[in-house]
């Protein structure tokens, strides 16, 4: 027989650049952890190129790891993860349990077990991590376009994270697929057509008598493809002519025309192993007998192995090529593969998740039953973190259903999309949703709150605030407290980010009273009457923050909600207190994907007060967390504070970059209140540089309605700002016409940060003297103990203010102060205007000493803080999610930079002042 499918025999021609790759990554793993996927069409050589790299880590001494995805697993969870990873399932005993058992759990071993996806994704890189340390680890994943979903994203994760590792991951996927890889934005090399040279000589090679005529028609057909190279000479019929049929589509009807040689019996049972989710052989001899009506030995297979069409191993039988299973598929009759699916479903009898799959083939209409067996098996796939199959299950469960349950079941399949990270599915069901006839007032409700949470560009969206409460409301009166809250919620949010007007505000206010006063047992009402109305609710919210701070015991979404009250009204101690519970419980839980919105929150409170150590490694985190999981609200919301950072610690290069792309993420989604924030950096920035007419301009544009950046809430906290820029730039009465309006909208019970920057803007805009000395000594007895950047600020101001008296003596107490909380805190702007004055007062002042943890990243920062903290490297890397060879050599880098040799030095060098 002339066919040779993956025959590992043929020379491998014309690949000569894509063997030196290989050689390189095998020679580099042990130094470089990499993935790569090669891409190209069927048969370009994908395969043949990770058996060479799978032969050459074996003569390397390399372990290898190896899995294939099959079309028709590709509904069974994490099939491919089980496949790549059996031969070092006895190494998960050298994990933490709870790892242990999210493994167990994605297997089907744990049922009473429920863990997050990214549990089972960090538990699989610290397996094979761990699989690392004996030396390099090679895993091969062909035909990763077919991988099941939640096996392809666990893949995803480890490749992003095994850079520290010695282990190179290698994929084939063909063009055309989407898959969890190539989402993954890895490397990738396409593999293009053998040029004319190498592919005549692949057919002599492997051809050498076929004639002349024969040799130009193939070489001609194939158009370099070296499947086709190898098989078109045995294929039958006429000649294509050049480019009329693609030569997926040649080799197809090749492998057909080979598959209706066999005998039928043969036919039926590679009939059976195709529609088959599984490769057991007793088991597709076992439905095969069922179909013909008598027993079926391993006997009828062997005209299949003599074709070179199949390949059989212990009890399984493998296509040689994924296009002979589609070639088999195809050139069977419709009612043969309706007979084979019922066979499989009654052999699968004890595989409930399996046999819905062959059920649901057999229906073309509606079939409650079925649709109930797929809903079922949605929520076994959930609960064993299989998000995208438990979703395929539900899709087919609401075609399968009948026009009363459609609804229910579209409304679930939305919401597991949101929560599981696919908004494209979610959006799908939604429109399908507004097609229905049958719909209940509370499936629309339903249906609006998923919707407005997928939709970012909504977030200054003013026209849906009014419609939000009425929908509210109405979920309200039918009984759904929760659904009604949650929609209320959202309504007084946008009523924050895109300050809609006075109408608007009062409608979300009288919908927040009637739903109840906010009280620390309902963090979701806390949060609504803060967004509602921050300054009037101030004090309320405060004391509910205190009530809800003496708790022992508060969840991760209820300090998520407490976090997001503390910090529209600017309590920011509180809010960060709530915002790093909500952090802690999301890394405890595995729940990756709420972490971006918590860290850039978390980030954003940090600078305010300011703390490094929090502020700057939870930015960088959540910079790129926010960046793998595809989060552009959170990525711009990083990034703003990420130009703050760089505001305050005198990088105003790093501070406009910072500025430039959290501009061009949040303008495009009408997130006008990032774009306010990213103001805020500028700013800083521009006070600290001394530029304040610059200054003055960036927080006007918060105060001007027609500007993107309009936000009143954010240009009310920034009044301070605005009243320390105006004086410099000699705009005195303008900004006191800009105190009187804030002092209106504010009210006379402000939260701590506004009360603050209130204080220091009356001092600054004082009428005359006396007014200026009792401002300020109102300000400066204020408690400002948690807030050095500000008293350093009104400290400064005060130093100035009594040096232009006249009064130099007085004025060097408050201006050493100022320098001293301004070097503690790394403001260096800041702290070289108080060097200035000083000078000017006639007192020398030395520059602030370099700190040895200046030089570290935040990354480093963030690992060396923890490990200060006495956590492992492998308690670290779960934290982070990272593996712990990352964290290795990243405290590696630390050490030297620190001028420390061991883990017990962290904290002394780490410690504010500590210098090398």
């Amino acid at each position: 027989m002339v066919g040779t499918v993956r025959d590992e025999g043929a020379p491998l021609l014309g690949r000569e650049s894509e063997l030196r790759l290989l050689t390189s990554l095998l020679d580099e793993v042990a130094t470089c952890g990499r993935a790569l996927v090669f891409r190209g069409e069927p048969g370009i050589g994908k395969s043949r190129l990770l058996s060479e790299a799978a032969r050459g880590a074996r003569e390397r001494g390399m372990a290898v790891l190896t899995a294939a995805g099959v079309q028709s697993e590709a509904k069974l969870p994490f099939a491919g993860l089980h496949q790549l990873l059996r031969p070092i399932r006895e190494r998960a005993v050298e994990l933490p349990l709870i790892q242990r058992e999210a493994l167990d759990a994605a297997f089907g071993l744990a049922p009473d077990v429920a863990p997050e996806p990214y549990r089972i994704a960090m538990a699989v890189l610290d397996l094979v991590s761990e699989v690392a340390t004996d030396g390099p680890l090679l895993l091969v994943v062909d035909d990763a376009q077919w991988l099941d979903r939640p096996s392809a994203d666990v893949l995803a994760f480890v490749a992003r994270r095994i850079e520290s590792d010695p282990i190179l991951l290698l994929a084939a996927a063909r063009d055309g697929y989407p898959e969890g890889l190539t989402e993954a934005g890895l490397a990738e090399h396409r593999l293009a057509a053998l040029d004319d040279v190498a592919a005549a000589a692949l057919v002599d090679a492997a051809v050498p008598d076929l004639s002349l005529t024969r040799r130009t028609s193939v070489l001609r057909e194939a158009a370099g493809n070296p499947l086709a190279l190898l098989e078109l000479p045995a294929a039958r019929g006429e000649p294509a002519q050049p480019g009329a049929v693609p030569v997926t589509e040649r080799l197809e009807r090749a492998f057909a025309g080979r598959v209706s040689d066999l005998p039928e019996i043969t036919r039926l049972v590679l009939l059976v192993s195709a529609l088959s989710d599984d490769d057991a052989m007793s088991e597709s001899l076992q439905a095969a007998s069922a179909v013909a009506g008598t027993p079926v030995d391993l006997e009828a297979l062997e005209p299949a192995v003599d074709a070179a069409l199949i390949e059989l191993d212990v009890n399984a039988i493998r296509f040689r090529h994924p296009l002979i299973r589609s070639a088999v598929r195809q050139s069977a009759g419709v009612q043969l593969r309706r007979r084979v699916h019922e066979a499989l479903a009654a052999t699968l009898e004890d595989d409930p998740d399996r046999r819905v799959w062959h059920r649901a083939a057999l229906v073309s209409g509606t079939h409650e039953e079925v649709a109930r067996e797929l809903e079922q098996a949605g929520v076994r796939a959930r609960r064993r973190g299989a998000v995208d199959i438990a979703l395929t299950a539900l899709r087919r469960a609401v075609e399968l259903s009948e026009p009363s349950h459609r609804a229910p079941r579209m409304l679930a399949t939305a919401e597991l999309a949101y929560d599981g990270g696919r908004p494209d599915i979610a959006a799908a069901m939604l429109r399908e949703i507004e097609r229905l006839d049958q719909r209940e007032p509370l499936d629309v409700a339903r249906a609006r709150f998923i919707s407005e949470l997928l939709d970012a560009r909504a977030l200054a969206d003013r026209s849906r605030v009014a419609d939000l409460i009425a929908i509210a409301e109405q979920a309200g009166e039918a009984g759904d407290l929760e659904l009604h809250h949650n929609l209320l919620w959202i309504a007084a949010a946008r009523t924050w980010w895109a300050s809609p007007g006075p109408d608007i505000r009062r409608l979300i206010v009288d919908a927040a009273n009637r739903a109840g006063a906010p009280t620390a047992a309902n963090a979701r009402l806390v949060s609504i009457h803060a967004y509602a109305d921050p300054h009037a609710n101030a004090s309320k919210i405060v004391d509910c923050l205190r009530e809800a701070a003496d708790s022992r015991a508060i969840g991760a979404v209820p300090a998520g909600y407490l976090a997001s009250a503390g910090m529209v009204i600017g309590a920011f101690h509180h809010s960060l207190m709530f915002c790093t519970a909500a952090i802690d419980s999301a890394r405890e839980e595995g729940r990756l994907g709420a972490l971006p919105r918590l860290l850039a929150t978390q980030a954003i409170l940090a600078v305010r007060l300011p703390d490094w150590d929090i502020a700057i490694p939870a930015a960088e985190e959540a910079r790129r967390l926010a960046t793998e999981l595809g989060q552009p609200v959170w990525l711009a919301t990083a990034e703003t504070a990420v130009a703050m950072i760089g505001a305050l610690r005198g990088d105003p290069d790093a501070t406009e970059r910072a500025t430039a792309r959290a501009d061009a993420l949040a303008l495009p989604l009408g997130a006008t209140h990032l774009v306010a924030l990213a103001q805020m950096g500028l700013t800083l920035s521009a006070l600290g540089q001394s530029r304040y007419p610059e200054a003055l301009g960036f927080v006007e544009r918060m105060f001007d309605p027609r500007d993107p950046a309009h936000h009143l809430h954010f240009a009310c906290m920034a009044i301070g700002d605005l009243a320390e820029a105006a004086v410099h730039a000699e705009n005195a009465q303008a900004a006191r016409e800009r105190l009187a309006e804030v002092e209106v909208l504010v009210g006379g019970a402000p939260a701590e940060w506004l009360a603050i920057t209130l204080r220091h803007a009356r001092a600054l805009l004082a009428d005359d003297d006396r007014e200026a000395s009792v401002r300020f000594e109102e300000a400066l007895s204020a408690d400002l103990g948690g807030w050095p950047l500000w008293r350093g600020r009104l400290l400064l101001a005060h130093g100035r203010w009594l040096r232009r008296h006249r009064r130099v003596m007085d004025s060097r107490a408050p201006l050493r102060e100022a320098r001293g909380l301004f070097d503690a805190i790394g403001a260096a702007g800041w702290g070289d205007q108080a060097r200035r004055e000083l000078r000017a007062s006639g007192e020398s002042s030395r520059r602030r000493a370099p700190e040895a943890r200046d030089d570290l990243t935040a990354q480093e920062l963030q690992i060396a803080q923890l490990a200060s903290e006495g956590l492992s490297n492998r308690e670290i890397g779960q934290r982070l999610f990272l593996s712990h060879r990352t964290i290795s050599t990243h405290l590696y880098r630390v050490f030297p930079k620190l001028g420390i040799t061991s883990r017990a030095e962290l904290g002394p060098a780490l410690a504010s002042g500590a210098t090398r």
